[in-house]
Formats: structure tokens, C-alpha cells, sequence
């Protein structure tokens, strides 16, 4: 190798899990990659959030069932400190509507801890390269994955975040997977219109992003979940 190339960064890797047992078993299954290396431990969700503070790792493999501070409590924790780790819940089982408040909340992947050990590879390498993993199989388009685990949705929150009757129209072409082109020819208005109406709704409900709007809003059922365009990118 010459001196000019960038040094090798094997994936850096905290595992929380309240069973010493099955996390010594995982630490020595991950160390098997020359690629994946185990920074850091913990038993509940609030060392994992130390430890993430302190190691700044690329990824944390967390279970969702610990004592203290179980995973969903450290996920909206981790949220609340726009953390930068790409977390992977690990879990014995799991029901959608806890599939679907975790990826609300931030989680890039949930394996189960069934799951084989080539699964669980695949699922770090997929959230490393900026996808999503649930279950067995990467997710190509989050926001129908997460319509397809959503239950039937109540009758629009009252609480509309100060958003115009035009910005919540928006806001509902934005779910239904519009690009800004589509939505300025279906609501008759310009292309420039449509910016200006999304930079106004980025600022009203804190969001960065499309994909953010999109999530915020299913969250808070500001808008119908249950559409059937196939959202743009």
C-alpha cells in the first residue's frame, strides 16, 4: 500500500444488550470481520447512550427489551440528541406497530435475534451504505414500507402545526409521493410556488427534508397515511 492511501476503518461497533451471555456471543461473532470491531458494551439503554456520546460510533446494535431505559426510550433519546449513529434494534420478536414507531424514531434496521449471523452482517453493511434493513431484506422505499405497517389511521389531529389549508394540501401530495412538479400541475400553481410553500412548512414543523416531512406528518396524522402513489425520492 502506498504511504498516500487512506488507512483501513474497520466499522466501529457498540452492543447494548441486558444478557451477558448473548452479548459476549455476539461480540465474539461480529469479531470474526476484520471490517467490524466492537468498541464498546453495555447492559441498558442509558450506558449504550454514554457509551455513544463518548465512542461516537458508526453503528449500535441494540435490543429492544432492556431494564432501565428499554430500546425505544434510547431511540427517542438518541433522536432527542441527533446522534449520528446508525442504530439496528435486535430483538427476539417483534410486532409492525413497534417496527414502525422505531423507524420513527431514528432506527436504520430491526433483526431478530433468530436471525443468522450472514442476516446480521448484511443488515450493518446495508445501514453503513445508507439503507434500511427490517427483518430479512433491505428496504428500498421507507416511506411505503411504512405505510404497509401502518394500522388503519385515525381522522386527521386537529393539531396541524400552524400549516395553511394550501400547506397541509402540499403536505399531502408530499406523503402521497409527488415530485414538485407533479404537485404544481395537480394544485395549479408554479413550480417556484411549491418551493416557497415547502421552505414555509420545513420551518413550521422543524424538518430538514422531504423524507422527514413525510415521516413527521404520518406521525402526527397530519395528513392520510393510506395512499396508493408510489412516493418519489
Amino acid at each position: 500500500m502506498r504511504s498516500t492511501d487512506k488507512p483501513y476503518q474497520p466499522i466501529r461497533i457498540v452492543v447494548a444488550d441486558d444478557h451477558p451471555i448473548f452479548r459476549e456471543g455476539l461480540i465474539k461473532l461480529l469479531e470474526t470481520r476484520p471490517d467490524l470491531r466492537v468498541v464498546g458494551t453495555a447492559s441498558d439503554g442509558d450506558e449504550a447512550l454514554k457509551l455513544v456520546a463518548h465512542l461516537e460510533p458508526d453503528v449500535l446494535l441494540l435490543d429492544l427489551a432492556m431494564p432501565r431505559m428499554p430500546g425505544l426510550e434510547t431511540l427517542q433519546a438518541l433522536l432527542d440528541r441527533s446522534a449520528k449513529v446508525r442504530t439496528i434494534l435486535l430483538t427476539a420478536s417483534v410486532a409492525k406497530p413497534e417496527i414502525l414507531t422505531a423507524l420513527q424514531l431514528g432506527a436504520r434496521g430491526v433483526v431478530l435475534k433468530e436471525s443468522s449471523s450472514d442476516l446480521l452482517f448484511k443488515s450493518i453493511y446495508a445501514v453503513m451504505a445508507g439503507q434500511y434493513w427490517i427483518g430479512r431484506d433491505r428496504v428500498a422505499d421507507l416511506i411505503s414500507t411504512l405505510r404497509e405497517l401502518s394500522a388503519p389511521v385515525p381522522e386527521p389531529n386537529r393539531n396541524v402545526f400552524g400549516l395553511t389549508p394550501r400547506e397541509l394540501e402540499v403536505v399531502n401530495e408530499i406523503v402521497s409521493g409527488y415530485s414538485n412538479s407533479d404537485i404544481a400541475v395537480k394544485l395549479e400553481i408554479s413550480h417556484k410556488t411549491v418551493k416557497h410553500h415547502l421552505t414555509n412548512i420545513f420551518e413550521k414543523v422543524g424538518v430538514c427534508n422531504r423524507l422527514e416531512l413525510a415521516l413527521f406528518a404520518m406521525h402526527h396524522h397530519i395528513v392520510p397515511v393510506a395512499n396508493t402513489a408510489v412516493p418519489s425520492r
